[in-house]
Formats: structure tokens, sequence, C-alpha cells
């Protein structure tokens, strides 16, 4: 059977370090009528710029039907990965591409995953997917024991600018004001799939500690974990440092959010997945 990963991009993972063939799907992000396709050449910085630079509504859209079905072409063991279909069509998107992909290729088996999460936490069922693959598992021992991986991951994010969500409708323009104006940060949480405040922390330092302990007291014990920054790495940093003082041998990683990613979590943020 010849395996294959396949990601939308908000997986923040567009180039796989695994030995398994691996492909990603681009979103796509439109401001102010230009569109800035989430794929490799993109230039994060100047899209969040005129993100931050455009007065009206910023939009999204996930990949077609089509897009997911060229991804597909030429294996026959295919696991798909896709942002959180609360907040996106693209699980919808995919789910179709599955269907006609396996009434064609009738010799071959699709599985697509809701990750009810983005960024990291798709990163790492991603990185276990690879594991799985080379343990050299049928399709359905693979399917069976990522579904229970991924029931033991957890998403936090962080945010410095409320902005973008404003401009959107999703939150209130005057406390997005006062929030920038007295340097007001939000943790919020994936909860089945969708965006969840949990606090309102004032400073990167409350901010930082906060997260961490939201961390532990979910049940974080030393997993893996993977921190996706928003133009920010020192702030990743010091949430590394402060996580690896609860667990010295913990391995925590830090990489920078792609396009789709930057949408949501605009520049200061991070978004961190980690097991539990």
């Amino acid at each position: 059977m010849k395996y294959r990963i396949v990601s939308d991009s908000s997986s923040n993972y567009l180039i796989s370090e695994g030995h398994v063939d691996y492909r990603t799907v681009p979103l796509k992000i439109l401001i102010e009528g230009k569109e800035y396709s989430d794929e490799i050449g993109l230039n994060t910085e100047e899209m969040v710029l005129a993100m931050e630079r455009s007065e009206n509504a910023t939009f999204t859209s996930c990949p077609n039907t089509q897009e997911w079905l060229n991804a597909f072409e030429g294996a026959d063991g295919i696991f798909v990965i896709t942002i959180s279909s609360k907040l996106s069509g693209s699980y919808n998107s995919a789910m179709q591409a599955a269907e006609i992909y396996m009434q064609e290729h009738p010799e071959a088996k699709v599985h697509v995953i809701d990750s009810a999460m983005t960024g990291a936490g798709m990163q790492l069922i991603i990185e276990k997917l690879n594991e799985l693959i080379g343990r050299d598992l049928s399709f359905d021992e693979i399917r069976i024991l990522i579904t229970e991986y991924h029931s033991h991951l957890e998403l936090i994010f962080t945010l410095e600018s409320l902005a973008n969500l404003a401009k959107n409708g999703r939150v209130n323009p005057a406390i997005a004001k006062v929030a920038g104006l007295l340097g007001i940060h939000f943790l919020g949480k994936a909860v089945d799939g969708k965006i969840s405040q949990q606090k309102i922390c004032r400073g990167q330092k409350h901010v930082i500690s906060a997260a961490a302990a939201d961390m532990i007291k979910t049940g974080w014990k030393g997993g893996k974990v993977i921190i996706n920054n928003c133009l920010n790495y020192q702030r990743a940093e010091k949430l590394k440092e402060a996580l690896l003082k609860e667990y010295p041998n913990a391995d925590i990683r830090i990489n920078s959010c792609t396009g789709l990613c930057s949408f949501y979590a605009e520049r200061g943020g991070m978004i961190i997945g980690f097991e539990v």
C-alpha cells in the first residue's frame, strides 16, 4: 500500500520531516481584494501587515474538492487531517473528495480526521501518523491508534491583538481597542472544535505563566509540545523556558505561524498543541 498524509495548510506544517509522502492543500486569505495562498513562499509578515492596515473585514476560503483530489492522486492509503470543522468548510470538502476518490479507486482507503483544532495540534497528529506508518501496521490498525492518540491532545492559544477578530465581527471593537491600550492578553482553548476564551491576562509575563499553569492543569506531564508563534519568537522561547522548569526533559519545539494560523493568532499570538 502506498501511504500518503495530506493536510490543509492550517497544520502549519508545509514540508514534512518524516519518511512518509506528505502533501498540503492551501487555504486562502483575502485582504483588501488581494488573495494570499497559504503555501511555501508566502511572505507571512507582509500578509499580517496588510491585515493590520486594513480597516475592512478579511476572509478565508477553504480548499475545494478538486484540490483535495489532486493531493490524493497516486496513493491508495491516505490519511487526511483538517482544521476544525467548526472553523472552516475544509473538513466537509475533504470528505467529499474522499468519497469521490474511493469510488474512482476501489482499492484505495481514505480516512479523514477532523482535528477539532488547528496549527500545532494538527502537526502532532501528522508526526504520530509518520511514526505509526513506519511500524508497518495495517491501514485499519493505524486508523484506530491515531484516533486514540488524538483523544490525548489539547490546544491552547494566546492573543495579543483582537483587531482582526473585531473587524470580522467576532469581538466588540471597543473591547479590542481597550485591550490593545491596556496591554491585555487573552488565553483561550479549543473546546469541542470551537475557540473558547479562558482568561484575561495583563502583560506578557502573566499570560506566559497562565498558559503554563493551564497546560499542567489540563493534564500535561512532560509530553510533546509544539508552539506556533506569530512573529514573536522571543515570547515562545519564554513559554518553553517556563515549561522546561517543570519538566526539564520535555520535547518542546517552536515554529512560526504560516498564513492561516497568522490570520487567527495575529501578531504576537501563539498556538500551543500538547500531549496529555
